[in-house]
C-alpha cells in the first residue's frame, strides 16, 4: 500500500483499465484527476468512489488527447485545482485497425495520432509540470504487442505501442538519478472494453479487476518496466521477441 498520498492523473479513465485504476487507486487512499471525453461516465466513476470512499477527492474534466491545446489546458487546471499532480497515467488509446494498403488508411492514421501522437502530448504536459516541480512519476501505457511488429489489424496499433514505450524510456535516461520517475508498462489480455470481441474463453485473457490490480502494483512500487500479469506475460515477452516468424504467427 502507498506510504505517502498521492495526487494521480489518469486520462482515458472513463472506461476500462481507466476507470478500474481510479477505483483501485482510490481504495489505496489516493486523490483522482480523472479525464475522458464521455463526462457522463467519469460523473458515475466519481459517484461510485465517492460511495465506497467517502474521503477520496475525485475532480474530473472533459479531455479529447487529440486536441494538443486542450491537453495543456487541462493538465494545468487540474494542477492549479491540486496545487501538485504526482503521478500522470497516459492511459487513453484507440484500437483500431487494418492491414496496411486495404483502403482503411483512416482508420490506421486515427490509431496512431491517438496513441502515439496524443500520448507526446500528454507527456509533453505531465513534464512541463513535473519539471516545475522537480517532482513526479510519469506512468506510460504501453502493451504486449510492443515486443514485436504485429500483423494485420495489430500493424499500426502495435507500432504506436512500441513508439510510446521508446518515448518514455527515453524520458527514464534522461531522468535517471533524479526524483522525476518513468514507468512502462506493457499489459498483456485484459478485459475491457477495446478487446471486449476477443473470446471470452481465451486461458489468457485476465478479468479487468486482476489484471488492473497488476498493473498499479508495478505503478505503486513504480517500477521501471512491467509485463501484467506478470504471469503469463514476462516469459511470453521473451517468447514474443525472439521466435522466429513461423512460430510468432501461429502464437498470435
Amino acid at each position: 500500500m502507498a506510504t505517502e498520498r498521492k495526487t494521480i492523473l489518469i486520462t482515458g479513465a472513463s472506461s476500462g483499465l481507466g476507470a478500474e485504476m481510479a477505483r483501485q487507486f482510490a481504495a489505496l487512499g489516493h486523490d483522482l484527476a480523472l479525464c475522458a471525453r464521455r463526462t457522463e461516465r467519469l460523473e458515475q466513476l466519481r459517484e461510485e468512489i465517492h460511495r465506497d470512499h467517502p474521503h477520496a477527492r475525485v475532480e474530473i474534466k472533459d479531455l479529447d488527447v487529440t486536441d494538443d491545446g486542450q491537453v495543456f489546458e487541462v493538465f494545468r487546471a487540474f494542477k492549479a485545482d491540486f496545487g501538485r499532480i504526482d503521478r500522470v497515467i497516459i492511459n487513453a488509446g484507440l484500437g483500431k485497425g487494418a492491414p496496411l494498403g486495404t483502403g482503411r488508411y483512416d482508420a490506421n492514421r486515427q490509431t496512431a495520432m491517438t496513441n502515439f501522437v496524443a500520448a507526446l502530448a500528454q507527456a509533453e504536459a505531465a513534464m512541463e509540470i513535473f519539471r516545475e516541480q522537480n517532482a513526479g512519476h510519469l506512468v506510460m501505457i504501453s502493451s504486449m504487442s510492443a515486443m514485436r511488429g504485429m500483423p494485420k489489424t495489430l500493424t499500426t496499433y502495435a507500432a504506436t505501442k512500441a513508439g510510446v514505450a521508446h518515448l518514455a524510456e527515453g524520458l527514464r535516461t534522461e531522468l535517471h538519478g533524479k526524483p522525476i520517475k518513468v514507468t512502462v508498462l506493457y499489459p498483456g489480455y485484459i478485459r475491457s472494453e477495446m478487446n471486449e470481441k476477443v473470446e471470452q474463453s481465451t486461458p489468457l485473457m485476465a478479468s479487468t479487476e486482476k489484471g488492473v490490480r497488476a498493473m498499479v502494483d508495478a505503478i505503486e512500487k513504480e517500477k521501471a518496466s512491467a509485463h501484467v500479469p506478470a504471469l503469463p506475460w514476462a516469459p511470453l515477452s521473451v517468447v514474443m521477441r525472439h521466435a522466429p516468424i513461423p512460430l510468432l504467427k501461429k502464437l498470435i
